[in-house]
């Protein structure tokens, strides 16, 4: 219905024009919001507000020009000029219902767009390095990105999902001789045990997996343990397939799955990372400096340049990240997001900087960036820190044993991600309408009992035939309950727009609310027919959305609670 106000308003924006009352060549970007107060009408726009100066008139003057060269439409009732220029518009009884008639006919499609439809986009998100279980950090990126893949794709986009793993590194190296220890005997804080090595109980699982020679799945290969403890290389192949194992059954058990993962180990054996290198040497982006090779980062917006290759012939880090982003560009992605911890900011300047340097026509301020802060997980109003398994941090299985699931998932993404998130596993267990889980799914389970009881009792419900009874839908409560199930397709599509998933879980508790306000105060499966169809055409116009938009966030949506 925002589209139809926008073309309305663009009819009469060319009326003005062609009549002198603006200028030529004015073509705004028309602004149509949905109104806080039912009372100001349904939508609103603050075009006269806007081309009040274009116009040298009175921002009221201008608006009371456009709305009388507004073209008429059965379904606009009436437009109304408000406050120091806005004009409210008031649809017709017919156009705001046409809400529940859209959600019956599109079904499990309520809600999808093709407003990327021909464009690719690659989402990268989780990228952990194979050093550990996912950490709740991991959990939330899965969350956030994941949920974005399925925005994406709900509007049109070609979505391809990446996990690229650190499998390279000093890191790798602490690994593998954490694990060396273990298959020696060796305890953290015993004589020989690495300086920086990982301490998690799962070092002796990997280190006890190796010795007996087990296998473990890592790509389309099985690596198996050597058995020998002096074999450090054996050691770190065998220790990162089997952490990148259990990495993938506890993304699995998240309802994560990926469409490519990308070993950043490839990148040296194909040769890109020196090749990044030496176009940048050759393009005249670097200078050496005591041994060490410096990319000039501050020609592109850096706050100082920076080494790419140390001293001692070692890269750091965000080299093999700028070779990375430079195959991603080779492989046709127009668009890039990249969903990382708050910890990975300062790589931002540094990979889009060494990109721009290398000079491919990669556009500026490419790759896109969300970043999300940290997680901090609270029972009986205390801080849990460790898992005993992890050694030194709480692990995403951890919250997935503990609250299942859907509750994961939903309070993981339910805030912004430049917010810190405080995940409290007592309201995430708790059955009560403080728990936004158990709230928007309780809304659905209560729409499915209704057909339940429908077929108990004999009473027919033909879905085309109810939508010609809607204008029956008249009191405060239905009135509200279209008003929100209305916005539920501007919902997705500006929160696949604007990489904002928590937008949608917060839409759902929103609409839930109304839902539950709705029928608690009127009953639906009354005597009268016609008011009985129309309430139960509004409760499954309202599941609709609510099971669209738990599925775009990877929650279920059960039929009984």
């Amino acid at each position: 219905m925002k589209g139809l106000i926008e073309h309305l308003l663009g009819d009469a924006l060319a009326a003005l024009v062609e009549d002198g009352t603006l200028p030529e060549g004015t073509s705004p970007a028309i602004q149509v919001e949905r109104t806080r107060d039912a009372s100001h009408g349904d939508l609103a726009s603050n075009v006269a507000l806007s081309l009040a100066k274009a116009a040298a008139m009175k921002p009221r003057d201008l608006a009371e020009r456009i709305i009388a060269a507004l073209p008429a439409d059965p379904a606009v009732a009436r437009a109304e000029l408000a406050g120091p220029g806005f004009i409210n518009f008031f649809l017709a009884a017919d156009a705001s219902t046409a809400i529940v008639a859209e959600a019956l006919r599109t079904g499990d499609r309520f809600g999808q767009s093709d407003e990327g439809a021909g464009r690719k986009v690659q989402v990268e998100f989780v990228s952990a390095n194979p050093t550990g279980p996912l950490h709740v950090g991991h959990g939330r990126g899965a969350a956030v990105g994941d949920s974005l893949c399925r925005l994406l794709r709900a509007t049109g986009w070609d979505v391809s999902s990446e996990f690229y793993y650190n499998d390279a590194g000093q890191q790798i190296e602490n690994l593998a001789r954490s694990v060396q220890a273990r298959c020696h005997g060796r305890a953290p804080g015993d004589p020989g045990w690495p300086e920086d090595g990982y301490r998690g109980d799962y070092i002796t699982e990997v280190a006890e997996a190796y010795l007996r020679r087990d296998s473990v799945a890592a790509e389309d290969r099985q690596v198996s343990g050597a058995g020998d403890p002096e074999d450090l290389e054996a050691i770190r192949d065998f220790a990162v397939a089997w952490l990148r194992h259990e990495q993938d059954l506890d993304l699995k058990a998240f309802g994560v799955d990926f469409d490519a993962y990308f070993l950043e180990s490839s990148l040296y054996r194909s040769g890109e990372v020196e090749e990044t290198v030496r176009l940048l040497v050759e393009g005249g982006k670097t200078y050496e400096q005591e041994g060490a090779l410096w990319l000039r980062t501050t020609a592109y917006g850096d706050d100082k340049d920076r080494v790419m290759r140390k001293a001692d012939g070692g890269y750091t880090y965000f080299l093999p990240d700028v070779a990375y982003h430079l195959n991603k560009w080779r492989r046709g992605f127009g668009r890039v997001i990249n969903e990382q911890g708050a910890d990975h900011h300062s790589t931002v300047t540094r990979v889009r900087a060494g990109l721009q340097a290398l000079e491919q026509a990669i556009p500026e301020g490419w790759p896109d960036y969300v970043l999300h802060q940290m997680v901090t997980v609270m029972r009986d109003g205390q801080e849990v820190k460790l898992s005993k398994r992890a050694g030194s941090y709480v692990t995403l299985r951890d919250l997935i044993d503990e609250v299942g699931r859907d509750a994961t998932r939903y309070f993981l993404a339910a805030r912004a991600p430049s917010s810190q998130l405080t995940f409290d596993i007592d309201l995430a267990l708790s059955q009560s309408n403080d728990n936004p889980v158990y709230y928007i799914q309780y809304a659905h389970a209560r729409v499915c009992s209704v057909h339940r009881r429908l077929a108990e009792a004999g009473l027919p419900w033909d879905r085309e035939a109810s939508l010609a009874g809607l204008t029956r839908l008249g009191n405060s409560e239905e009135q509200e309950l279209l008003r929100t199930l209305a916005r539920y397709p501007e919902i997705v599509a500006r929160a696949a727009r604007e990489a904002e998933p928590h937008a949608v879980a917060n839409y759902l508790r929103e609409l839930a609310g109304h839902f539950h306000t709705f029928y608690n105060a009127h009953k639906v499966l009354v005597d009268d027919a016609a008011l009985r169809d129309a309430r139960v055409a509004l409760a499954e116009a309202v599941r609709q959305a609510i099971a669209n938009g738990l599925a775009l966030l990877g929650v279920s949506a059960p039929e009984r609670m």
